[in-house]
């Protein structure tokens, strides 16, 4: 059995470009599909994340038309509560990396708002890539991918095959047009060679030990390649 490092938003809102506050935090499947597959296959998930609070789940993400239903939405809130790491977050500045297998982050809008800037997730990331462990993130996560910074200034995801929330998801989202700023567009400028797929379904790309999904749909193949890259 091994451990998995989750690194969660902390945020509970997102600040679009006219100042107002928009309701997030973490998106709920994104959380709660992966943790099944890798503690279906007797592996441990430890939640951390910035100062230790506890995450905010999206409420969004809970609404029947994101799960299928309402039978799908009451067995994620289910799913969701039995999740007792996610009460009991260690602090992120305090996680060890040398005491997990692999380190996963989910999305949400969350990560825009606080992960994008934190510098102690950044070093994370970074000594997760370097140290050649399973890496995964997806949907909104990659944007923690922001705050990497190599001592040179050089960011260690430059040239690096990788996926996330895109564009046009953002836009039929009906965001764009508020955000502060793009996903893809951040990433693409700092050198990331973005690997787009077809809106709403599933996209997995890895690359090295770099695993990203593009959307909810993604969460599931992508935790199955992070179960994979461990055994």
């Amino acid at each position: 059995m091994a451990k998995i490092l989750f690194v969660l938003t902390g945020a509970s809102s997102w600040t679009l470009s006219d100042g107002t506050e928009h309701p997030t935090g973490f998106w709920a499947e994104e959380a709660v599909t992966p943790h099944r597959v890798l503690t279906a296959a007797g592996h441990e998930v430890v939640v951390a994340t910035p100062g230790g609070v506890v995450p905010s789940v999206d409420r969004g993400s809970l609404d029947p038309a994101f799960n299928g239903g309402e039978e799908g939405a009451r067995a994620v809130a289910e799913e969701l509560e039995a999740m007792t790491a996610l009460r009991h977050p260690v602090k992120l500045e305090e996680a060890d990396l040398g005491d997990y297998a692999a380190v996963f982050y989910p999305g949400g809008h969350g990560p825009m708002e606080d992960l994008a800037v934190d510098p102690v997730s950044g070093r994370l990331l970074t000594d997760a890539l370097d140290s050649g462990k399973p890496l995964g993130v997806v949907c909104h996560g990659p944007a923690a991918l922001l705050a990497a910074e190599r001592a040179d200034g050089g960011w260690p995801f430059a040239g690096y095959r990788l996926t996330g929330f895109t564009n046009a998801e953002e836009t039929q989202a009906g965001l764009a047009d508020r955000a502060p700023w793009l996903l893809q567009d951040r990433l693409v400028a700092l050198g990331a060679d973005f690997q787009e797929g077809e809106p709403w379904t599933p996209h997995v790309v890895a690359d090295r030990n770099l695993i990203t999904g593009q959307n909810p749909a993604s969460s599931g193949p992508l935790a199955e390649r992070l179960l994979a890259a461990l055994d």
